[in-house]
């Protein structure tokens, strides 16, 4: 949703409200809605926008995983699993 379609859904949020004919847990579910729609546009307004020429723009050529290599993990796993200390007593 862009940020007019917000305004339009908490504008009819607030025309709901003012009309004062909703019941009381309509009323309560109105007033949550109108604070979740002001706090997502205030996010928005915090937010500058990605140029179109910025590189983080860009998606990824090639987002297929790949393998990569392991270097010595599991020689270190086994040395530590070899030198367990016993836990310390409480004096």
């Amino acid at each position: 949703m862009d940020k007019a379609e917000l305004e339009r859904v908490r504008d009819w949020a607030n025309d709901k409200l003012a009309a004062g004919d909703e019941p009381p847990w309509s009323f309560y579910q109105h007033m949550k809605l109108v604070e979740a729609l002001d706090e997502i546009m205030a996010g928005m307004a915090a937010v500058t926008p990605l140029r179109e020429d910025s590189p983080l723009s860009e998606s990824p050529r090639d987002s297929r995983l790949r393998l990569v290599a392991d270097n010595g993990r599991e020689e270190s796993a086994r040395s530590r699993r070899g030198r367990r200390r016993a836990p310390p007593l409480p004096m």
